[in-house]
């Protein structure tokens, strides 16, 4: 047993036990006989650094497996990172950019500029891989993937090959979200709307046979050049006679149709709408319903968001290459000056060119430039097809959805999902593996011969410059980790030599390894050595679909099984009054900072405390701050332990135990695994952090320790008997079990600091074994006992506090209608009641002033003659009733006045409501107090 230190320091034990548990083996699945369990991290981006929603979620992942681990399963965490197309592409880029003299990414070929993307991947990526170990996750880093390493890369190019194949991946023109500034597609993921101001113009369009105009209106002026038709409601009277008439366009001249669709409001502005489906998503959707073929919607932009001639030609020439914005200003004058822009009249009869709105627009999160909706080239996955498996196995249940009100949204989501554009316009990343001949077909093969082949000899092919979307890879993470696509693929760390070996998984010296849970034939039917499916996946709600949707289709396409058993889906850590963090509004936390200040335990525990089913988390990192005291608390009394000849337990069972203090406590030990078992069983976070919190703080360290400790006799501080330092030492092996998920450094360190000399440990904490909850040491009457000592103690503290009682002042303790059970209980625990209460047992009535404290049918009475000056004392409550009362009216007063609950802050009014409940609840406290003194 080694001595601690008086002070706690978590920065001292963090990187030293990190550096023990990867360098023996302790994260790599090595119980072959035993039953598999698999999570795989959301690979962050290579780019990436650690952050507050990386902590959370890593958090949790690492709590169950963990747990897994100590339950005696073959845990394996699946750990990599993602190679982030993009963000990778740009950091390269504007590196290249800082050089003298710069460089661009053209000015070499794409296998140079691939080249030096290695290169800095291999000398500054994954910089998070190292922040993830300073969280304490249990990774298996022995086996670390990369979704471009070889392996990933074949999985990859084998889905796209196969899905073509069999028609489920094809090319076509729609539109996509264009960055022109990066010039590529995105997903919506990529996609940051803001509200700024714009404005709303009003236009005339001239029935072509000048009877008259339509009025349609737009935030966007300059499509009007490729607009194709103009939308009404078949059921609005006023158009209903002009349904298949056409107008000329302004300042083109061209025809255009009047059709009829419901995407055109009869009670929004007009009624009527311009539709450019080569511009607008929902235009291109009312183009296909009105016949337009994607290849004959008009195109008026060019990949750099500048305006290009459409198919007739008719685009003025002074408008061409024109921005956008620039576009804008000319159309709109134009327009003006030809008397087809309608002014807008404002509240004051002034007439404008447009009326002002507030609108929202998209911008691209990384290039910061507006997002155009593009008619282009691209290839699809046929979600609609992909997404039906996957929606039956939520509805049946062979996925779970944690918590269960994430299952509306799915549905929503995949019941009206859209085909999936995964090509992207870079060069880092999965070149696609298409080769188009000399009239535009493409080949689809994984190698050129293949495709070579497929087109006829002396065909020439051309390689399809564009890369894969990340997600379209990363939707393989669970089973090409695992060494998909090889036949009985079991990823060669795996079970390989050299890698490291656990230590026996046993939580006390002799006693035997793991046991297998599933022996023989009983062990569920899974694939890649019995990883997949994986057993659960952890994720933030915001990329249901963009990947955990994903993985389920290619997951049940490919593997012909659920990729996962699980799916938790945690919520966004906020800023303390609830804002989402951003940079802009300078509310980020570096959970870094936090862990630098309070430990990687204190930012964990308080990740999974706060963690509650469907709800965000408000960072407060005087929480945190509290739960380091937590950590400092359990080091205390693992050194008050070690001053009094406690030490770690040898037997896995509770030990023998007759003093009620100790029956007692053992039940709460019980009762305590059962509600982690329970709390972990339904992913309750905080119910199983909150549990273990209460029990080793409060009933562990706040009572146990006390009822145990020996007296003062004289000078001389007594000796805790053995039984007693045979429990706390059993119980304290227990806590540090099952706080070890939460709190992995501080309770790894007590571990082997609490360890008897004669009995070392024989293996680490974190392959120890899960406490088990064996009723067969429970003793209902040993318990009611001390929960009634605790409580008469609760109630005599309370009132001596509320009544200005002198700390050191000892009271006669007197009781009235005590039954035999009471009285006999008084007499055993006469020592406690003198220590923790500071009372002493007396006979008789009590006479003069006295306070009354009631438990269970007995009255106890504290006489209080000659302790305080009870006038005084009356005299103070009377006046601190009266100023709490006013308080908590004028409280009251507010919350009840509707201009202020509507008009005020939101966090004013919460503050308010809190401020009443104190100040009432105050009240009620002095009014027990001045009870008390009759």
């Amino acid at each position: 047993m080694s001595e601690l230190p008086k002070t706690f320091d978590p920065a001292s034990i963090e990187s030293r036990w990190y550096a023990h548990w990867e360098a023996s083996g302790q994260f790599r699945p090595d119980r072959p006989n035993a039953e598999p369990w698999t999570i795989v991290n959301p690979p962050p981006n290579v780019t990436g650094s650690l952050h507050i929603g990386h902590a959370l979620d890593n958090t949790l992942q690492d709590i169950l497996t963990r747990h897994a681990r100590l339950k005696g399963k073959d845990a394996l965490w699946v750990v990599g990172t993602d190679h982030a197309g993009i963000a990778t592409q740009m950091v390269v880029e504007r590196q290249m950019g800082a050089l003298t003299p710069p460089q661009k990414r053209t000015d070499l070929t794409r296998e140079e500029f691939v080249a030096k993307v290695w290169a800095w991947k291999e000398e500054s990526g994954g910089e998070i891989t190292q922040q993830l170990r300073r969280l304490g996750c249990s990774m298996d880093w022995a086996n670390e993937r990369f979704t471009m390493d070889e392996g990933f890369s074949k999985a990859v190019l084998k889905v796209f090959v196969d899905l073509h194949k069999q028609g489920l991946l094809y090319r076509d023109k729609r539109l996509v979200n264009w960055d022109p500034g990066l010039g590529t597609a995105i997903s919506d993921l990529e996609v940051e709307t803001r509200e700024i101001k714009g404005s709303f113009w009003h236009l005339r369009y001239p029935l072509e046979d000048g009877s008259g105009f339509i009025e349609v209106a737009t935030t966007r002026p300059e499509t009007m050049l490729a607009d194709m038709a103009v939308a009404v409601n078949a059921s609005d009277a006023r158009y209903t006679a002009l349904i298949g008439k056409q107008v000329k366009l302004p300042i083109t001249g061209r025809l255009i149709p009047i059709i009829a669709d419901d995407h055109a409001d009869p009670e929004l502005g007009s009624g009527a709408v311009k539709i450019t489906p080569g511009h607008d998503f929902n235009d291109f959707e009312v183009g296909k319903r009105a016949g337009m073929a994607a290849g004959s919607m008009l195109n008026m932009l060019d990949a750099k968001a500048r305006v290009v001639q459409v198919s007739d030609g008719l685009i003025p020439v002074e408008l061409l290459g024109l921005t956008t914005a620039e576009a804008r200003k000319a159309v709109v004058a134009r327009l003006k000056d030809e008397g087809f822009l309608i002014a807008h009249v404002d509240k004051d009869g002034e007439e404008h060119d447009a009326e002002p709105r507030t609108i929202q627009t998209p911008y691209g999160d990384r290039s910061g430039v507006v997002i155009e909706p593009w008619l282009t080239d691209q290839w699809y996955v046929d979600a609609k097809t992909l997404a039906q498996p996957a929606i039956e196995a939520v509805r049946t249940g062979a996925i779970d959805i944690v918590p269960k009100t994430w299952e509306k949204t799915f549905f929503n989501w995949m019941d009206n999902i859209q085909p999936w554009c995964v090509s992207r316009q870079l060069w880092w990343g999965h070149q696609i593996p298409a080769w188009f001949g000399p009239d535009g077909t493409p080949y689809v093969a994984e190698a050129e011969a293949e495709a070579q082949a497929l087109a006829g000899e002396g065909v020439s092919l051309t390689r399809d410059p564009d890369v894969l979307d990340t997600w379209f890879s990363s939707a393989l993470w669970p089973f090409a980790t695992l060494g998909w696509p090889e036949e009985g693929a079991v990823p060669s760390p795996l079970r390989g030599e050299g890698q490291g070996k656990g230590q026996p998984s046993s939580a006390a010296p002799g006693t035997p390894p793991h046991p297998d849970p599933l022996p023989g034939g009983e062990r569920e039917q899974k694939q890649l050595g019995g990883r997949y499916p994986n057993d659960v996946l952890i994720s933030g709600f915001d990329i249901l679909f963009f990947w955990n949707a994903r993985m389920m289709m290619q997951g049940l396409h490919f593997m012909k099984d659920v990729p996962f058993r699980t799916l938790y889906l945690h919520g966004l850590v906020r800023a303390a009054d609830g804002a989402k963090m951003s940079k802009s509004k300078g509310n980020v936390v570096n959970p870094l900072g936090l862990i630098d200040t309070y430990g990687a335990d204190a930012l964990r525990f308080f990740m999974a405390a706060m963690e509650s089913q469907g709800r965000d988390i408000k960072m407060d990192e005087k929480r945190v701050e509290g739960y380091r005291n937590f950590a400092t608390k359990l080091w205390n009394a693992a050194r008050f332990a070690q001053a009094n000849g406690i030490v770690a337990s040898t037997n896995l069972e509770a030990p023998r135990a007759d003093l009620a203090v100790n029956k007692w406590i053992i039940a709460e030990t019980i009762a305590t695994v059962q509600t982690v078992d329970l709390a972990l069983a339904d992913y309750r976070f905080d119910g199983a952090a909150n549990a273990i919190y209460q029990f080793a703080w409060s009933r562990f360290c706040d009572w146990y320790l006390e009822l145990i400790k020996p007296q003062m006799v004289g000078d001389e501080r007594g000796q805790i008997d053995d039984e007693s330092k045979a429990v706390a030492g059993w119980v304290l092996d227990q806590i540090l079990v099952l706080l070890h998920p939460f709190m992995p450094f501080i309770t790894e360190e007590l571990w082997h600091a609490m360890a008897d000399p004669a009995h070392p440990r024989t293996h680490d904490l974190i392959v120890a074994l899960w406490p088990m909850a064996d009723a067969r040491s429970l003793d209902p009457e040993a318990s009611k006992e001390v929960d009634w000592l605790i409580r008469l103690v609760q109630e005599i503290r309370t009132a001596r506090n509320e009544l200005n009682v002198p700390p050191g002042a000892r009271l006669p303790l007197h009781v009235r209608d005590a039954n035999t059970a009471t009285l006999a209980r008084l007499e055993r625990q006469a020592p406690a009641l003198a220590r923790l209460a500071r009372v002493t047992l007396a006979n008789g009535e009590a006479a003069g002033g006295a306070a009354q404290v009631v438990v269970d049918e007995a009255t106890f009475v504290l006489p209080l003659e000659g302790v305080i000056d009870l006038d005084a004392e009356r005299a103070r409550l009377t006046k601190s009733i009266a100023a709490a009362e006013k308080e908590r009216d004028a409280l009251a007063g507010r919350l009840s006045n509707a201009s202020f609950v509507e008009r005020a802050k939101p966090e004013a009014v919460e503050k308010a409501k809190a401020d009443h409940a104190d100040k009432a609840a105050e009240a009620a406290r002095l009014h027990a107090a001045l009870g008390r003194l009759g």
